[in-house]
């Protein structure tokens, strides 16, 4: 008996969903299947393995190191792996021992720009195909479950922003390898500051078709292509989708953007305020809502906007905000983008139909595709985890029938928590966080903090440029 069968991680549709795979590879003649999953930071890992070695990886999944989900943005294992419990209580781990990463056949897709060459998406289970805790994809799939427990079905939809360059110096000479590296260098595509201008769009368009047609060939959702207002900025937009989908769309498409874009000589960014002359900061838009038997359970009845349900899932997302800014916002460059009097949100308030809010309220009494867009989020955000803090946040609203207070009009001046101002911040309302504990587990919630701390050390390790503008001459 395979280990997929023996620990029964697919179920009866993805089995059959398997055997029409194996069938295409065969039919179309595909050599090359592309097995990733996505770690701690939404990047996309794994292996790619020979068609003929595709049915062995349905069966048995595909085994690579544990580290791989251990590490910081720099690519370095921040638990030390060789000692008791690998630093981090977990005996699983020693050694910079095996997990396995199990296909799941319902993702399969082709890619556009290499049609020989399959993709799959993975879950991380341990080599006797138990749950592994950090495996950020199962995590929210579970957190997901646990509200379809409770009756109902999130729904969501993605509007994410990103820096789109020419690529003019790649930085490969030997000495500018590293951990990281150095960055590449960079051309405008436009000067920008003409939001939504056709002119900007034209400009924009050899390469914003190439990212179209690979975007619509994978299948994802895609709704709108839209020139941002910041210099080369643009904005992509999705149709909503239930349950998982949406943060699986979200890894495939940044990652199918920053490939099909170096393709063509050209750099996508999805970090959120690159240090770029004159460059906005890019945030990513989270649309959402709650189905219930198939119905908008956010829809207000007897000439009210909002049902109670929507009132609490709302309480719910603003009582945990700060906690749930460390997945919504997860990198130091981030809490750049949350200013005042802008179009970033600076505090936990909700409006209707107010850019300035960091929940915006969108529709009218008794409309069904009644929604709550939350800005907060930033483009680097790993999609499962946005996703999962939503689900533990409104349903701690859920429970004890959060109240989210009145509209905020003005929401600069609203008296209200403010929204952590460095990930340092972030990561602590985390940690003293009960509720984001209890939904995300000790394991995850310790080895996360664990990881964005090291990030957070090494920045402060760094002698910036400010500060030697600041304090070398004067001192």
């Amino acid at each position: 008996m395979s280990l997929v069968e023996r620990a029964g991680l697919h179920s009866s549709e993805q089995q059959e969903a398997a055997r029409q795979v194996l069938d295409r590879v065969a039919k179309d003649g595909i050599q090359l299947v592309r097995l990733a999953f996505a770690d701690q930071h939404g990047m996309l890992r794994g292996k790619a393995v020979v068609a003929e070695e595709l049915a062995s990886a349905f069966r048995n999944g595909v085994s690579l190191t544990s580290t791989l989900l251990l590490k910081d943005t720099s690519h370095r294992t921040v638990v030390p792996v060789f000692t008791a419990g690998a630093g981090i209580g977990l005996k699983a781990l020693e050694g910079a021992a095996d997990v396995v990463m199990v296909p799941d056949p319902l993702s399969f897709r082709v890619l556009p720009w290499l049609p020989d060459t399959g993709w799959l998406l993975c879950d991380v289970v341990y080599p006797d195909g138990s749950a592994m805790p950090f495996c950020t994809r199962s995590l929210c799939r579970r957190l997901l479950g646990e509200l379809a427990a409770d009756g109902y079905a999130m729904f969501s939809g993605l509007e994410v922003e990103f820096h789109l360059t020419r690529l003019l110096d790649p930085k490969l000479a030997p000495a500018d390898a590293g951990q990281p590296g150095t960055p590449p260098d960079v051309a405008l595509l436009t000067q920008g500051y003409q939001y939504l201008t056709e002119l900007r769009l034209d400009q924009m368009e050899p390469i914003l078709e190439h990212l179209r047609r690979a975007v619509q060939a994978l299948g994802l959702g895609l709704r709108s292509i839209e020139v941002e207002y910041g210099p080369s900025q643009v904005e992509f937009t999705f149709r909503p989708a239930e349950g998982l989908l949406p943060a699986d769309e979200m890894v495939l498409f940044r990652s199918a953007v920053k490939q099909v874009a170096r393709r063509h000589g050209y750099h996508a960014s999805f970090m959120c305020r690159p240090r770029l002359p004159n460059v906005m900061s890019s945030g990513w838009h989270l649309h959402q809502s709650l189905l219930k038997g198939g119905e908008n359970a956010f829809v207000g009845s007897g000439g009210e906007m909002l049902s109670p349900t929507a009132l609490h899932w709302m309480g719910g997302l603003l009582a945990h905000a700060q906690g749930c800014a460390a997945f919504t916002t997860p990198t130091i460059n981030g809490y750049k983008r949350f200013r005042p009097y802008s179009l970033a949100p600076d505090r936990a308030v909700w409006g209707r139909d107010n850019r300035g809010v960091m929940l915006r309220v969108l529709g009218q009494p008794g409309e069904a595709s009644t929604h709550v867009e939350n800005r907060v989020g930033e483009p680097a955000a790993n999609p499962y985890l946005y996703l999962a803090s939503q689900v533990v946040a409104g349903r701690a609203g859920l429970a004890a029938r959060l109240d989210p207070g009145p509209s905020a009009d003005t929401p600069y001046e609203t008296k209200a928590a403010l929204l952590p101002a460095t990930l340092e911040h972030a990561l602590d309302a985390l940690e003293a966080s009960a509720t984001l504990r209890a939904g995300f587990g000790d394991a995850f919630t310790d080895c996360f903090l664990r990881i964005k701390r090291a990030e957070v050390a090494r920045f402060n390790l760094e002698v910036s440029e400010w500060e030697q503008r600041e304090y070398f001459d004067l001192f």
